[in-house]
This record gives structure tokens, sequence and C-alpha cells, in this order.
């Protein structure tokens, strides 16, 4: 009911919003406004809605895929951050810097090229004009960017909360209207469930009606096991009694149930997506973990999150205390992951066969809840 009257109530501006959107559209496709030609593969993932589609892990997929076989870049906006114009991750970058999600990438992938700026177009140039440039870029949330013709576009739709039924903002969550979906070469349902029935996906492909030239992939997220925000080679294996979840991202809930499942009491504290963490906050949190009663507890974040409270003052309070974060990564079910690999090798790699392309995904370790309650009642 709720929803019913927020889209009722904000029709009015969503209409002037989405047609104003429209318009832009229109004059890139009447090709008023242009959008420029590289000589290198582009490839955009990005999305409709404001976020929470499970974009990051699905960029990281694209690296781990294409960086053992090319020089991988990827280009962000750098949301939120407090530079301005191009800059380049270096070991010395902070979340501040170059944003939450690019700082992720450089972290984890030392071995590519993260860039930020605004002006995708422009951003690119340079990255060509460095003495050893980019052979494949990937842009970061770049679907409503038309400045930029990307080679290959990706397009992300949450599999509980499909674009086509969802709303133009602000009534629902899409950028614009569900139309511009058709500039999709491929459109992935991400985020379902580990084990999905044939019956589901065609279902959810009649309700797309994509165009003849899209194709559709259905991806999953697999949790890791969580690392300690302190020493990387630390982690969470066991079953505890009680978890203080700090969530800052656009659909906090997935994560929230798959921590349900590791311990007796969660305490969630929720923040808005790329949210700036404060130290009155963040004291406000340690306070009631000190005040619980059980000694079996931890404190996990997103790894998203993490990257906004390994900076001081933040390190510092929470340097005696067990703090992890949750690695993910997407994967696709196993009779759709090779053939979206080789779509990708053939697009750019002109490779026919490639299950053995694809890299292998590890494992949560995690130990089942069934088993770890029952030792913890058994105790």
């Amino acid at each position: 009911m709720k929803k019913l009257i927020k889209i009722v109530f904000f029709l009015p501006l969503s209409l002037v919003y989405g047609l104003l959107i429209l318009i832009r559209n229109k004059l890139f496709d009447w090709k008023i406004l242009r959008g420029k030609k590289f000589s290198v593969p582009i490839i955009s993932v990005g999305n409709l809605s404001m976020g929470g589609t499970g974009k990051t892990p699905q960029v990281e997929y694209l690296i781990r895929l294409l960086k053992e076989h090319k020089r991988v870049a990827v280009l962000s906006r750098g949301y939120k951050r407090k530079t301005r114009g191009f800059l380049e991750a270096t070991p010395q970058s902070s979340y501040l810097d170059i944003g939450d999600e690019p700082m992720q990438y450089a972290t984890k992938y030392p071995d590519i090229t993260v860039a930020v700026c605004a002006k995708r177009a422009k951003a690119i140039s340079k990255l060509l004009a460095k003495p050893e440039p980019p052979e494949v870029i990937i842009l970061d949330d770049a679907f409503q960017h038309r400045y930029v013709k990307p080679s290959l576009n990706i397009l992300l739709t949450d599999y509980y909360n499909l674009y086509v039924d969802d709303f133009i903002f602000p009534s629902g969550t899409l950028r614009e209207f569900r139309r511009g979906a058709k500039r999709a070469d491929i459109v992935v349902v991400t985020k379902t469930n580990t084990v999905l029935p044939s019956v589901d996906r065609k279902i959810i492909q009649k309700k797309l009606h994509l165009q003849p030239h899209q194709k559709l992939y259905f991806s999953y997220i697999n949790y890791l096991q969580p690392v300690s925000i302190h020493d990387p080679q630390k982690t969470l294996s066991k079953h505890v009694t009680a978890i203080f979840m700090i969530a800052g991202i656009a659909n906090p809930y997935p994560f929230e149930e798959h921590l349900r499942n590791y311990c007796i009491d969660l305490r969630p504290f929720i923040f808005p997506d790329h949210h700036r963490f404060t130290k009155k906050e963040i004291l406000k949190i340690l306070e009631k973990f000190d005040r619980h009663l059980s000694r079996n507890k931890v404190i996990v974040t997103t790894e998203k999150d993490a990257q906004r409270l390994k900076i001081e003052p933040f390190l510092s309070l929470l340097q005696s205390l067990p703090v992890y974060y949750v690695p993910i990564l997407s994967a696709f079910h196993e009779d759709k992951k090779c053939p979206f690999d080789e779509k990708i090798a053939k697009n750019f790699f002109n490779i026919k066969k490639s299950c053995t392309f694809a890299p292998e995904f590890a494992e949560a370790t995690f130990e089942s809840s069934e088993n770890s309650l029952s030792r913890s009642s058994s105790g």
C-alpha cells in the first residue's frame, strides 16, 4: 500500500524527470549528441535502477576473467570522493581520493589500472596515452553515460526487483524509462537463489521481453569466509553468538539474511549507500558492542564498507576488536557460466571454447548453521 501511495504521489515529478531523460536519450539516438568510439574494447556495466544490483561483483568477475589475457583498466566516476578530475589509483590512495568501489578494485587487483573521472571520454583518452595503455577498459556504472560508445553494454537487474516491475524516480528507483534496456547487449539477472529452477528463468525471460540480439544470463552472490579487517590472513570460520553488522550499501538485506545463518543474535546497523562514517557513529556502535554480555561476539561489515573503515580514526578505534568483512563473488549458474564467458571471449579474443577461460570460484567455508547451532546447543 505504501509503495502504491508513493508511486501516485510522486507521479508528476516522475513524468517530468522521465521526459527529460527521454529527450536526452533521443538526442543521442538521433546523433545530435554523439558518443565517442575508441580503438580498444570498452565494456560498460550498469543498471537502470539507482543501485543495489550487484554491479561491483560483476565488474570484479570481468576483471578476473580478462586480466590474465589483456591489460585491464577499470574506469569509474568515483562517487562521493573528495577529489576532482582525472585520478589514477596508487598504493597511497584512499577511498576519500577515488571512492569506495574503485578503492576495492585497486586493493584486490593491484595488477590492473583503476582510474576515476566524471568525463569518461576524456579519461579514456588519458588512459590510452599511457606508455603501456590498457587493452580493454571496463566502465563501472556507465549505462546512462552515452558520451562513450561501448563495444559491449551489460545491464544488470536484481532478481527481487526487476526493472520491469520498477518505476521511474522518484516514484521508484529507475534512472530512466524501462525502454532504455533496449541498448543492452547482455542482461544479467543478479542475486538469484543459488538454486534457480528453469521454470523461474522462463518466467523472467518472458517478463523482460528482450530483443532478438540480447543475451540473458542469471547470476548469484557467493559469500566467502569473513576476513579480518586488520589481518587479511585471518579468517572467521566458526559460529558465533552475536554479530554486530555494519552495512552502508544500497540493498543490505541479502547480506543481513546471510549473516543470520551464522549467529544467534544479529544486531544490524544500516546506513545509506556509500555512507561516510563519522567517529560518533562508530563509537556508538562500539559502546553497544562492549555492553553486550556475550564473549563470543564479532563485528562484521561488507567488503565495500571495509574500504571506508580502513582509515583513521576508525582503524585505531577498531584495532583491538574482532572486526571482519565478507568478500563476495558473482557466480553464474553452471549451465549459463560458460556461455557468458564464451560471449566475452568471442567478442574480444576470438576464442571459441572458453570454459577453461573462466576463473574458478572459491566456495564459502563458514560452518553450516545447522551443525554449528546443534554444537552450540549441546555445549
